[in-house]
């Protein structure tokens, strides 16, 4: 009878861990659902005069690929780079992101949980509406310093594992691969009278790069697409998505790089708006972006099903420029072997350093005059230390405005948004332009500081600054991580004076690389350095 008791015992006992275990996997299984499908912050332009919703992650990456991936795989055997392997493995995050010598500064959590103990002090204003789920992006556990992006860039291009080997030969490839040995050789150039030696990492490689792109470089522009989306760059010729619009006008009326026979191309453009994709597809307060997503899709499938083009490279010689936030995530996919040219250039998400291109965001103001009323004061005329204006976007934006706006330093000008006037009259008064980062890295003040000759500061964790292939950025430009922000007058003033004359001139040397021009491009405008770094990027990548 005891034996019976104590069997039936056990049997309870062993009952209850089978039931307790598998209750454990239940909320194990949602917890992990809950935190896919969390809603991440409302994602708005730059200048903050529309404000919209953008969905979690998802378009999830999981759900991306079983809707995005499958019929490319099955229709084209199309192999796409994991974006996750390709940042943590080819860009060697592993050893480069933790190393305090790369940057001089502790990395890792670190930096996160610095900025979580300054946030903590800023006050809460709970009367506007979603301010919670404004907030809900947090500052990036890695950071990668420019030494890095720049050691991974030099990595990228001299590795053939990290390139897509055509399905069958071209002569194009033959052309790109002797391109490739003359720039790897390129002649010691020790002066030039129309470029600055030290703005570049290279002179000598980026002339080279340059005079073979004019001399050989063919792009062809597939005529698909239904407008106002593709192929309409009046659309967006003005505010902060204008390099969008400025871009696909020069580029599809120049005479010089195009060509009407798709097999002498070596690249081709994708001539969509991501912008205007927003404004026609997205649902305002929906939280989805799923049709902005398939309508992408369906257009690579058109291509795929028309031309043999995409199928021999996998769509690595295409590219295509997109400025709005959201454009990152709905490019994944197949689109991410193509050379995405992308104003939110965050090397921390999935931008592939040295196969990506940095789009410099500009904000015009008139398309009669893109770049404004360029210039500022000399420097022994510019009595302000550091200036910032701007709408309270972000994480980054509050923290600073709350260490820098009540203080005594008069030389400190850190404002909330002012009006356009004062704020181009401060940039040019300023020895020092904050570009701090918003919702996402990219901000229009980078450029806005270059063509008003102010020294830009960028406080942007993992921003990839535009033209890394071939400018020095930090020969010009001064990078403070937003950890530091408590810092930034201290790091601004130890700059000696004779350094800081010799940037703002580099500045003003700088300028012709940042300015649109109406009608016919100019040599070395924003235009070609924009063309220049797909091409380069496409160069190095042919092996």
């Amino acid at each position: 009878m005891d034996q019976t008791r104590v069997f039936r015992f056990l049997c309870q006992v062993e009952t209850c861990r089978v039931v307790f275990l598998m209750s454990l996997a239940v909320a194990f299984v949602l917890g992990l659902q809950y935190f896919e499908h969390a809603p991440i912050s409302i994602v708005s332009p730059e200048n903050g005069t529309v404000s919209e919703f953008s969905e979690s992650h998802d378009i999830t990456k999981s759900a991306e690929n079983e809707t995005f991936l499958a019929p490319q795989e099955a229709t084209s055997g199309f192999i796409p780079f994991n974006s996750t392997t390709e940042v943590l493995k080819s860009l060697e995050h592993k050893f480069l992101n933790y190393s305090p010598k790369a940057s001089g500064e502790s990395r890792g959590n670190g930096t996160a949980s610095s900025l979580h103990s300054l946030q903590s002090k800023i006050p809460r204003n709970n009367n506007k509406k979603h301010e919670h789920k404004r907030s809900t992006k947090k500052p990036p556990l890695v950071v990668i310093s420019i030494t890095q992006m720049n050691n991974m860039l030099w990595k990228r291009h001299s590795d053939p594992n990290n390139s897509l080997a055509p399905r069958w030969g071209s002569e194009v490839d033959k052309e790109l691969k002797t391109a490739r040995n003359k720039i790897k050789n390129a002649v010691l150039v020790n002066k030039d009278d129309t470029l600055y030696a030290p703005i570049y990492h290279n002179l000598s490689i980026f002339k080279r790069s340059y005079e073979l792109m004019e001399k050989t470089l063919k792009v062809y522009v597939y005529s698909e697409g239904d407008r106002p989306i593709f192929h309409q760059p009046e659309a967006i010729m003005e505010g902060v998505y204008a390099s969008e619009g400025w871009f696909m006008k020069l580029m599809e009326s120049n005479s010089r790089f195009l060509t009407k026979d798709p097999t002498k191309a070596h690249l081709f453009y994708l001539a969509f708006n991501s912008r205007i994709l927003q404004q026609k597809l997205y649902v305002r307060d929906s939280h989805r972006r799923r049709n902005l997503v398939k309508y992408l899709r369906d257009y690579i499938n058109l291509i795929i099903s028309k031309y043999p083009f995409w199928n021999r490279t996998r769509g690595s010689d295409h590219f295509f420029t997109a400025c709005h936030d959201w454009a990152p995530a709905e490019t994944r996919g197949p689109y991410m072997n193509c050379i995405r040219s992308l104003c939110n250039a965050d090397v921390g998400v999935d931008f592939i350093v040295g196969k990506d291109v940095s789009l410099p965001e500009t904000k015009v103001s008139s398309s009669q005059t893109p770049n404004g009323n360029i210039g500022g004061n000399r420097p022994s005329k510019r009595t302000i230390l550091a200036f910032f204006a701007g709408n309270l976007h972000g994480y980054v934006r509050p923290i600073l405005l709350n260490q820098w706006s009540s203080r005594p330093e008069p030389d400190m000008k850190i404002f909330n948004r002012i009006d356009h006037k004062s704020y181009i009259r401060f940039m040019k008064r300023s020895r020092f332009c904050v570009c701090a980062k918003g919702y996402e890295v990219n901000s229009p003040r980078v450029v806005e500081s270059v063509l008003y000759g102010c020294v830009p500061v960028i406080i942007s964790d993992n921003f990839v600054p535009p033209f890394l292939e071939v400018l020095d950025w930090e020969s010009f430009a001064v990078f403070v991580p937003e950890n530091e922000i408590p810092n930034l007058r201290k790091i601004l003033i130890s700059i000696p004076v004779r350094r800081y004359v010799e940037m703002q001139r580099r500045v003003l040397k700088v300028q012709k690389h940042f300015m649109w021009h109406d009608g016919e491009p100019v040599r070395y405008d924003l235009f070609h350095m924009i063309l220049h770094s797909v091409w380069y990027n496409r160069v190095f990548q042919t092996f």
